[in-house]
């Protein structure tokens, strides 16, 4: 039996002389061959729809954040992670998605999204754990609990900053004066809660501190709540309202305190204390505390470490 050839293109199909082609079979290929086409079409467009919201965003984060027009393509990923953090994407604690995962969600390479990485891990923010992923720094963590605190004891013993005495002077609502808005990014008389608080240790009053916090972000929280909370006050912030504490900013002087102050710590108005200054700030340097601390200093010092 002798066969005919029908020229499709991309298929090639026979059937037997003087018979008409199977059509019915054709027309289900090409249906087929079609599909897959626009499907490879519609791949296509998402993942440039995924690449040009990309885009869009480091735009618009390289404007909110006054980053230089042309920066390095890990510095611009190192963004969005911030920006995926600040929006709640990954809580504290959690593992974040493995490099292979990022580097598919932003369409670059491993290296690129490991620097980027390696960057936020340097500054705190994420933690790489060997074999187990990469999370997302907490304050509830032993080892960064107290980071910010740098109060260390003039002898060789620890000082145990688990155990300090907390006692929450005063917590209220208040309006932002001219100095706390411009360390907190808001306007003057916006809502602010404004705490005092003394901290003792081995019985010792040591740390007078005034902080203020923006109203919006911390709405509810009141002394007979800090009081309840045992732990270091950045935990409870970031456990009770979602605020994480990144890093800070600080100015240090020699002062002498006034007769109120003078009167918490239990010192003569004669007895010099050390003014820490800071201004903590959450995910993209967001300013989220401003505080104003008295260190007591007979027997300690005030430690930092720069590299």
């Amino acid at each position: 039996m002798s066969y005919r050839r029908y020229d499709i293109p991309k298929y090639v199909f026979y059937s037997t002389l003087n018979q008409a082609p199977n059509c019915s079979f054709m027309s289900a290929q090409i249906k087929t061959r079609t599909q897959a086409i626009n499907t490879k079409v519609i791949s296509a467009d998402v993942k440039l729809n995924i690449k040009n919201s990309i885009l869009n965003k480091i735009e618009t984060i390289k404007s909110s954040a006054n980053l230089p027009a042309f920066s390095p393509l890990y510095q611009q990923i190192k963004e969005l992670l911030l920006q995926s953090l600040q929006e709640g994407e990954w809580q504290p604690g959690e593992v974040i998605p493995s490099e292979m995962d990022l580097a598919e969600r932003f369409q670059v390479s491993q290296g690129t999204v490991r620097k980027a990485i390696d960057e936020l891990a340097g500054e705190n923010i994420l933690i790489r754990r060997q074999g187990v992923g990469t999370f997302v720094a907490t304050h509830l963590e032993e080892r960064v609990q107290y980071r910010f605190l740098k109060l260390m004891p003039d002898s060789e013993d620890p000082l145990n900053k688990a155990s300090a005495d907390r006692r929450i002077i005063a917590c209220k609502q208040t309006f932002a004066s001219a100095e706390v808005a411009k360390a907190l990014g808001i306007t003057k008389n916006d809502a602010v809660l404004s705490l005092r608080r003394v901290l003792a240790f081995s019985g010792i009053a040591t740390i007078l501190e005034d902080i203020w916090l923006p109203g919006h972000s911390f709405a509810g929280l009141t002394a007979e709540r800090l009081r309840d909370y045992h732990g270091p006050m950045y935990a409870f912030f970031e456990s009770a309202f979602g605020v994480k504490m990144v890093n800070a900013q600080e100015r240090i002087k020699a002062l002498l305190p006034d007769p109120i102050q003078a009167n918490l710590l239990e010192i003569s108005t004669q007895t010099p204390v050390l003014s820490v200054e800071r201004t903590a700030f959450t995910y993209n340097n967001t300013p989220m505390e401003f505080r104003q601390g008295l260190y007591l200093t007979l027997d300690c010092h005030y430690r930092n470490e720069l590299n």
